[in-house]
């Protein structure tokens, strides 16, 4: 996948510990780490934002070991019932955390990582081009997984190389778990170039973050709009940033007023502000909005990214035409990833998608051909016969009210999630007030916070433990 040797001299991963290995480095220890293991098989990383981490990974792509990605940090009896159904040869995890492996063997470790042969009866067979499984579902133990192949990863990352314009002196900033998809991608393709990492799983409310960020001269970071929302609390704009190039945004849409807010701080520091759009079962990213396009077309995905397509198509599965027209998105490339796996023996199985996904999500082009998500597809409520957009409420109320929430229900029923008790019934007003439905339909809860996973996205699941609580 990496021509490690091409930048032999080059810097590739800055650890905020001080740690530090050049692309010839991590090279001899991907190489001394695959020795250990000898073959292809199936792998258990842990992980976590660290030179060990990403050294772990870097050596099973390249050699062609089959690695499953989960954060290092997921409840133990989840992480168990994992094991149990995958069964892998090898765990890769943090030295701290060998002792919470008491069956296994340790048969090498290198930058704070551990190897640990496991003992289990039975190998499940690989499938070729499987190169990759991660989880869709952040820090839940569910055994569904998204199997990616080599082509898939170097489809993407190429793709991603190519309209962010990235080259070897990029330093980007971890911002992101590893093991979510779109934190991966970045690891990807600036691997792919040269460029060299700033691995840090500290936090941007954390000082030690920022300080981390101007020591080494970030030029980039990636966020989810939780992140953004972070930010714009933090007066990011005030920052002073010299080094910062470029910020990227996927994971879910923005509200159309931070988009613009960080449009225009982009436009008016010179710097680069870039929404993206994207699966893990399309690897990483499916869709753009250029840098020059932030400002014009707020609220906007973009178009496809070099070698994707996007159609729109109908609940008759019929191809929309027509410009601000509602339809399910459909994208089209080599990036779009074989299907899931939900046991051992599906690790077998070949390609089920041939390059085809229906994304799930709900959206619109306008006539310039610039695509917006207005919606996920299950993310409807009828109410007293009138179709709510969910993903719209929630947008509503935070540009609105400046707070966290979430919306969910059945028909005819939604229920409205807040953190700040003094808003409950101002929120009530302006939702009736906005849809112009009884306000029977809505009942407003307030907890203390919204859940969310690894990757900043709702768990809409763990809400429905509220939903008994009686406020409105």
């Amino acid at each position: 996948m990496w021509d490690l040797s091409r930048f032999r001299g080059n810097t590739a991963l800055i650890e905020d510990s001080g740690k530090s290995l050049t692309y010839a480095e991590l090279l001899k220890a991907s190489e001394q780490l695959y020795h250990a293991i000898g073959s292809r098989c199936l792998v258990f990383s842990l992980c976590t934002n660290s030179i060990g981490s990403i050294l772990g990974y870097t050596c099973f792509i390249n050699q062609r070991i089959v690695p499953i990605l989960i954060n290092s940090h997921l409840e133990s009896a989840l992480r168990q019932q994992l094991l149990d159904v995958y069964q892998p040869s090898y765990l890769w995890v943090p030295k701290c955390q060998v002792e919470e492996f008491p069956q296994v063997r340790l048969v090498y470790e290198d930058y704070g990582y551990a190897l640990l042969s496991t003992n289990y009866d039975r190998s499940f067979r690989l499938y070729d081009e499987l190169a990759l499984l991660l989880t869709t579902s952040g820090s839940t133990g569910s055994p569904k997984f998204v199997r990616q192949s080599y082509q898939n990863i170097l489809s993407n990352t190429n793709s991603i190389i190519s309209y962010l314009e990235l080259d070897e002196t990029e330093r980007p900033i971890t911002t992101l778990p590893m093991n979510y998809t779109y934190g991966l991608s970045i690891i990807n393709t600036h691997l792919m170039v040269g460029a060299t990492i700033l691995v840090t799983d500290k936090g941007l409310m954390q000082k030690e973050f920022w300080n981390f960020f101007k020591q080494y001269n970030a030029t980039s970071f990636g966020g989810v709009p939780y992140t953004y929302e972070m930010l714009d609390k933090l007066r990011f704009n005030r920052m002073d940033l010299p080094s910062l190039r470029t910020m990227t945004q996927a994971g879910g849409k923005l509200i159309p007023e931070l988009h613009e807010k960080f449009a225009v701080y982009a436009q008016e520091k010179r710097k680069k502000f870039i929404v993206m759009y994207g699966q893990c079962e399309a690897t990483a990213r499916m869709g753009y909005l250029p840098a020059d396009m932030a400002i014009k077309k707020k609220g906007s995905m973009g178009i496809a990214i070099p070698g994707g397509k996007f159609t729109l198509i109908d609940t008759e599965d019929r191809i929309i035409t027509d410009a601000h027209m509602t339809g399910e998105l459909v994208y089209e490339g080599k990036n779009v990833t074989l299907g899931y796996a939900e046991c051992g023996e599906d690790l077998l199985k070949g390609d089920e998608r041939k390059g085809i996904l229906k994304t799930g999500d709900m959206a619109q082009f306008d006539e310039e051909g610039y695509y917006y998500i207005v919606g996920r597809k299950k993310r409807f409520l009828k109410i007293y016969g009138n179709r709510v957009n969910l993903d719209e409420i929630d947008r509503m109320i935070k540009a609105e009210f400046d707070i966290d929430c979430a919306s969910a229900g059945a028909d005819d029923h939604m229920c409205i999630y807040i953190t700040k008790n003094q808003l409950l019934q101002e929120v009530k007003r302006f939702i009736v007030h906005k849809t112009g439905l009884n306000a029977l339909a809505f009942k407003i809860i307030v907890i203390d916070e919204i859940p969310k996973n690894d990757s900043g996205k709702v768990m809409y699941s763990e809400l429905k433990k509220y939903d008994r609580v009686e406020q409105y």
